[in-house]
This record gives C-alpha cells, sequence and structure tokens, in this order.
C-alpha cells in the first residue's frame, strides 16, 4: 500500500490565461504606485540597490574560521548578497568561508581548485520537506508524518520520527539541497515542531543530521485539510472551527505560562523568606509568637504539559511559526490572531494567494514559502499565478520557493528559474541575485539560521553548490556540494558515492561488487558520535 503525505498534491500545471495576466500586471501597477521601488540587475563589482527597507535582525558574532583550507578558484561567484563576480574566489578554511573576492592570495598550505567556466552558490536551502518522515519507498510503515489522533498535535515533534537512512536524502543532496527543515504533515490545526537538518551522507540518528543551533518551528495548517481530516471525528468541521481551535490553544498556552509564572513568584518569594531566615532577618511575622518561624513548605509547581510547552516557546518568541495556508483572507486572518496573542508567523507555506496581500505580508516581515506554478488541485489553490514570487519580491517582501516534495527538491533551482521568468514576462526586473536568495537567503531567514548560511559571506559556515553553468538554466547540473566545508557530493564519484541501504534497484556495477555500495565519501570514515568528540577534548 503507497501512502502520499496530506501536504503533497499533484503537480498540476495551468495555460496561461488573458485574464489572469491582465490581472497581473493590474496589481503590478497598484503595488509599483505604494511601494515606489524596483529590483535592478546587479552589475558586479556594485551591489544594487536594497530590494527591501526593512531592517535586518543582528546576527550573533561568527567564530573566526579555523582548519585545512581550500580555495575555490575563478567560478562565477554568485554570492546572493547582492554581488557577483565573473570570475571570483571563495576561500574556505575548515567548516567556514574565510574569504570571498577576485584574485585571492593563495594561502600556504592551501589546496586550489581550479572552477573556471563554473559557477558557485550558496547551498540551497528547502523550508518545507517531508523527507524522512514519508520516506521511501512509500509503505503505510513509513508514514510518519501526520499524526491525525487529534486536531491538535503540538506534543509531537518531527525529529522523533525521521528516517536517516531515506534514500530521498541523497537525491535531495545531489540537487544542491544543504538545509532542510522536515515538517509534520498539514492534517492537524497544529501538527507539532519541525526539524532543521543537514543532509549529511551517512546519517544514523537525527542527531547526527540537526543544523546546531536552528530554533525550533511549529507546523499549523489552515484551510481545507484539518477540516477535512476532523470533520468526521469531532471537529473541527468549518473554517470557523478551524479559527476557533487555534484560539483556544493558544488561550490554554496563556493561562499555562501564567500560572507557571505564579508558581515562580511564590518560589522566589518562599527562597527569599528562607535566605532571610538563615540570616536572622525574618520579620516577626514570619517568625510567630514562639520565635522559632513558621514551618512552610516550597510550592509545588504546576504538571509540566508537553503541547503547552511547544506553544508558550511561540508566544516567546523562541519558536518560529510556519504555516501551511493558501487563501490571502486565511492568511490576513491567521496574521490578526497571533498578533492578538503577541507573536508572529515566521512564513506562510504554499500561500498561493499571496500575491493579493504582498504589501501586508512585506510590512509585517513575514515570509512567503510558494511553489513556482503548482496550482488547482484543490478548491483553495485554483487561485495561484506563477508571477507569485516575483509580485511578492517586486513588493519587497522575502519570497521562498520550496518543494514540498522528494521529486521537486532535486531541482529548486529550475523551480526558481520558472518563477523569475514569469515574473519578467510581465515586465518585472527581478535580478538573478534577487531570484538566488529564493532558494538560498530568504529560506535561512526563514528558518532563523540566516546568521550562518544562505548568502556567500565571510565567516558563514561553508555550505555551497559548484554548478556545471547558468543554475537557472534546465540544461545546468549540481556538480559538486559542501556542507560545512566537507565535499558531501561529487558527480564524478559515480559508483563510489555513497548510498542508503534502503535504495531502490540495482546497477549494473552492483551486480560486479565485491562488497556493498559505501555510506560515506570516498576516502572518509564513519564520523565519530558527538559525545565522544566531547569526551576527546
Amino acid at each position: 500500500m503507497l501512502l502520499v503525505s496530506i501536504d503533497r498534491p499533484p503537480a498540476g500545471r495551468r495555460a496561461r490565461s488573458v485574464g489572469v495576466l491582465l490581472a497581473c500586471v493590474v496589481l503590478l501597477l497598484t503595488m509599483a504606485a505604494a511601494c515606489g521601488k524596483k529590483t535592478g540587475e546587479t552589475t558586479p563589482p556594485e551591489p544594487p540597490p536594497p530590494s527591501r527597507t526593512r531592517p535586518e535582525e543582528p546576527e550573533r558574532p561568527r567564530p573566526a574560521p579555523t582548519g585545512p583550507q581550500l580555495l575555490l578558484r575563478g567560478a562565477r561567484v554568485m554570492t546572493a548578497a547582492g554581488v557577483v563576480y565573473p570570475h571570483g574566489d571563495v576561500l574556505l578554511r575548515g567548516d567556514r568561508i574565510a574569504a570571498v573576492g577576485s584574485e585571492l592570495p593563495v594561502p600556504k598550505g592551501a589546496t586550489v581548485v581550479d572552477l573556471r567556466g563554473k559557477v558557485l552558490t550558496p547551498g540551497i536551502i528547502d523550508t518545507h520537506s517531508h523527507i524522512g518522515v514519508y520516506a521511501a519507498p512509500g509503505l503505510s510503515a513509513h508514514a510518519d508524518g501526520n499524526e491525525t489522533s487529534a486536531a491538535v498535535t503540538a506534543e509531537v515533534w518531527a525529529a522523533d520520527a525521521v528516517w536517516p537512512q531515506d534514500p530521498q536524502l541523497e537525491r535531495a543532496r545531489a540537487g544542491g539541497i544543504t538545509t532542510m527543515q522536515i515538517l509534520p504533515g498539514s492534517a492537524n490545526l497544529i501538527g507539532g515542531r519541525s526539524v532543521v537538518i543537514k543532509p549529511y551522507p551517512g546519517l544514523r540518528s537525527i542527531e547526527d543530521a540537526r543544523f546546531v543551533g536552528a530554533p525550533d518551528g511549529l507546523k499549523m495548517a489552515c484551510g481545507e485539510n484539518p477540516k477535512r481530516v476532523h470533520g468526521d471525528k469531532g471537529g473541527p468541521s468549518t473554517r470557523m472551527g478551524n479559527v476557533a481551535g487555534y484560539r483556544k490553544a493558544f488561550q490554554q498556552a496563556v493561562e499555562y505560562r501564567r500560572n507557571w509564572q505564579r508558581y515562580r513568584d511564590k518560589k522566589a518569594r518562599w527562597e527569599a523568606k528562607q535566605l532571610a531566615r538563615s540570616r536572622g532577618e525574618a520579620s516577626p511575622a514570619d517568625e510567630g509568637e514562639d520565635g522559632k518561624g513558621k514551618d512552610e513548605d516550597p510550592p509545588d509547581p504546576p504538571a509540566r504539559d508537553d503541547a503547552m510547552e511547544t506553544l508558550v516557546g511561540v508566544l516567546d518568541g523562541e519558536t518560529l511559526v510556519h504555516m501551511h495556508c493558501y487563501r490571502a483572507d486565511e492568511m490576513s486572518l491567521m496574521m490578526d490572531l497571533a498578533r492578538s496573542f503577541g507573536f508572529r508567523i515566521r512564513s506562510f507555506h504554499h500561500a498561493v494567494e499571496a500575491y493579493k496581500i504582498a504589501d501586508r505580508l512585506a510590512a509585517r516581515d513575514v515570509a512567503a514559502s510558494v511553489w513556482a506554478d503548482w496550482w488547482g488541485f484543490k478548491a483553495e489553490a485554483y487561485d495561484g499565478i506563477r508571477e507569485n514570487a516575483a509580485l511578492l519580491s517586486a513588493a519587497g517582501g522575502r519570497p521562498i520557493i520550496h518543494s514540498d516534495s522528494a521529486i521537486g527538491i532535486q531541482r529548486l533551482n529550475q523551480e526558481a528559474a520558472k518563477a523569475l521568468f514569469a515574473g519578467r514576462r510581465i515586465g518585472l526586473r527581478i535580478s538573478d541575485d534577487e531570484a538566488l536568495r529564493w532558494i538560498t537567503a530568504n529560506p535561512a531567514w526563514a528558518l532563523g539560521v540566516h546568521g550562518e548560511v544562505g548568502t556567500l559571506e565571510e565567516g558563514k559556515l561553508a555550505d555551497l553548490v559548484v554548478w556545471s553553468g547558468d543554475p537557472f538554466s534546465v540544461y545546468s547540473r549540481a556538480e559538486q556540494v559542501y556542507i560545512e566545508g566537507r565535499l558531501v557530493f561529487d558527480e564524478g564519484w559515480g559508483d563510489r558515492a555513497p548510498r542508503s541501504d534502503f535504495e531502490v534497484g540495482l546497477s549494473p556495477a552492483d551486480l560486479e561488487r565485491d562488497a556493498p555500495p559505501p555510506v560515506f565519501p570516498p576516502g572518509e570514515a564513519a564520523p565519530k558520535a558527538k559525545k565522544d568528540e566531547e569526551d576527546d577534548r
């Protein structure tokens, strides 16, 4: 029996219609009048005008790069940070980028890789994947993405279900993916915590894959899916019920947080009394008539609740909300609901009608993780247009091209290219650098890891892709992929490339093997567990 994630609709295509095109042009003119800004072509070495006026969040200081040095020489370097070097160099030192520029001096002892004729970009980041929780092959035993036992399951964590030997991870890596968010599905109003991973080869557990320091994420879903799944299981069965369910869950979280704050206040007062008594400074009221003091027990804490802990993390701004939402009216409603409880939605996912409220999304700094051209597979997806990402970009927003597909994740560069050229066809001036940000810098921001990845800048983690040509060409391939300075994919490895034990099918070379195919890249042994490394230090 084959199962498909509820979040994974078929990739429908729609012919262009004159009506939709005219609507796009009218919307473009309206936003242009309101925003008064355009995105220009990048002309190196001068950076283009900034595409958004809001201040970026401050980044934490990055550690100084240390370790072996690797100089990637002579490629067309697309930084996704506003500068393109026609013949540029990137120096890696250990797991970080030590320098980016043209004609960099070769440090003593550095290994030089000649990349003339190639293109170098940051690693691709996918904000929406179910690889690992809907692993291949698609058996019922591998369907671990939706905990449908209740409409609100904030207590579950996708990390507890990710299967690290999923062969789909290899294909994502070969497509240039260096960071990905694994989410629960969209069956529930609140589906649980996500996990951000690095798709290294040879993963043995989720701990080998975690992006260290990435904030927790929370998957939520509005619209058709929750009411369809839970309508005959006690609800919700309408969009009214959906919204009532969010309000109830977050109100419970407010009360839970309040109860814990009361407990902490009581405990602080109790501890202060004990300290005063130990110093002989207790008040007469605390000591009692006999002078022996009242025998007062410490307050009892409230019961811990994993679901409420997750939602309190959202209220406190520590957990980032990623919300499956298609329609513009529902996105507006959810932004207002979130504001009423004092939190923000980090990114709407799928968001096929985001272009209708592009100005609101930009003003509130809410990202939109969209497809290039999926539409029409259900009623709430009927108003999807190919110009969605470009119109969001023109409004100064944060468009992101995501996959929600184990197939689409292999070609996110081509998905971004489709969205880019759809925008250019209606007259929008979107630079290659800006479109590259749709699959690098913007998703890094949405996941809260923009201080570490997403652009090629000094001090950031060395996540890079070497392309055979223009990354927006259907003819280009990812030839090499680096994660944190380590070569994890090389087209030249051939049959020596690492492979999951659960890969389906045999190649001709497999029939002649004397040993199983490698799990780790050529010349590498299994990495030590993190605990072992700490013990060694």
